[in-house]
């Protein structure tokens, strides 16, 4: 397989895509009637599917073989504070999905410096490096959030926050449980304020830190993503 295409839109054999995708089916690829495709829903299945239709607007392939793919050993949630420089946050966006990160949800915080986001471009991000890396699985992009909503409604069992107090902290990786679900708190440049480490603290999250370097939102994300997804893996 070495180019997938998206389409969430699968039912009764069919499945339908969009005016992006099928510009970049017909347009650039020149792929015509009859031909075969590799599809995922985003949803943990592969498709190979034959066109048999290419319109402007969308097109249809045939679904000729579905394939599941294994499901992973825990779910892993990122919630990050956006950077001041958007390009910066989607970059960390494209490369947590790559990795295998589940659900990524933009935090809001008391020292953010970036108080707004487009869901549609950072959905956009998503499906392309879904597609790129060959995976069948969409991370779930949350809405952003208030650090308080994200604390209170957090459900998973391991809740870690990455933050840099005076004293030292126990590095994530001592605390991993590979099949556990996981969520991990990385904040903004000026990174959490004290209350805000201590509420979380105050339901369930443990401190961690990713290194002995002081690192940029999108990089302690990145590490952040490499450590979950590569504990659970192994």
């Amino acid at each position: 397989m070495n180019q997938l295409f998206y389409s969430p839109h699968i039912e009764n054999g069919l499945a339908r895509l969009d005016e992006e995708e099928t510009r970049h089916l017909i347009a650039v690829l020149r792929r015509q009637v009859g031909d075969h495709l590799e599809l995922t829903d985003g949803k943990g299945y592969f498709y190979t599917a034959e066109l048999v239709e290419a319109g402007k607007k969308h097109s249809l392939a045939r679904i000729l073989e579905t394939r599941g793919a294994p499901e992973p050993a825990a779910r892993l949630h990122l919630a990050v504070a956006p950077t001041k420089q958007i390009d910066r946050f989607e970059w960390l966006l494209e490369k947590a999905t790559e990795i295998g990160i589940q659900e990524i949800t933009p935090l809001l915080c008391r020292r953010s410096e970036r108080t707004t986001v487009r869901h549609d471009r950072l959905e956009k991000i998503l499906v392309s490096a879904m597609k790129q890396s060959l995976q069948s699985r969409l991370p779930r992009l949350n809405p952003l959030a208030p650090f308080a909503q994200v604390v209170d409604e957090a459900a998973e069992p391991k809740r870690f926050i990455a933050w840099c107090p005076d004293e030292p902290l126990p590095p994530l990786r001592t605390f991993l449980q590979p099949t556990t679900d996981t969520l991990m708190l990385i904040g903004p440049e000026g990174d959490f304020t004290p209350e805000e480490a201590l509420y979380a603290a105050g339901h369930g999250f443990v401190a961690v830190n990713l290194g002995p370097t002081r690192l940029r939102t999108e990089t302690a994300g990145l590490v952040a993503a490499i450590v979950l997804h590569y504990g659970v893996e192994e």
